[in-house]
């Protein structure tokens, strides 16, 4: 079954990598999630007054890959316990969020965050609330490391995070 979870956990560009790569996932589109405006745009949303998150729509196939499959995935590709801010990204566009649309993603979301808090000392700060509005981000942050690869942030930031997730989950890596 065809179904789409929305997470935010620090630049939409480094989650977006690690699960683009990931057997069942057919799409994943950085966005921008909640806030006040409409129809954001990256320079509106960095400037932390909209109340957007980075987020990413990750759509996937329910019987290859699990929603609590990518939430338990979601905790282990960033730091959960700190509070808008992941590395020298900082702002409330940075927190770390899972946007749910129905009763069961949010039960989800919250069986995985409490199972994740055991491996964590500090407390998971993972808002978990309800997806009101996704606004797709402009094309040019859409497949952002795939596409450059060896930029300065993608090489520093996100290739050890990819390096990270294949290593750790390297059966379920698109071929």
């Amino acid at each position: 079954m065809k179904k789409s979870l929305v997470v935010g956990g620090g630049c939409f560009w480094c989650v977006e990598a690690v699960y683009e790569m990931l057997e069942g996932v057919e799409d994943v589109v950085s966005g921008y999630a909640n806030g006040t405006m409409p129809d954001p745009d990256y320079r509106s949303v960095c400037n932390g007054n909209t109340g957007h998150a980075e987020v990413v729509r990750i759509d996937y196939e329910s019987d290859t890959i699990s929603t609590r499959e990518l939430l338990d995935i979601f905790f282990e590709i960033h730091d959960p316990t700190t509070l808008n801010r992941q590395g020298a990204d900082r702002g409330t566009q940075y927190r770390s969020t899972i946007l749910y649309g129905s009763e069961e993603e949010r039960e989800a979301a919250i069986a995985a965050r409490d199972e994740a808090q055991k491996h964590y000392s500090d407390p998971i700060v993972t808002v978990i609330e309800p997806l009101e509005r996704f606004y797709e981000a402009e094309g040019y942050h859409q497949d952002y490391y795939r596409i450059n690869p060896m930029q300065g942030y993608c090489m520093a930031v996100i290739a050890p995070k990819v390096l990270k997730a294949k290593m750790k989950y390297a059966e379920r890596i698109k071929g």
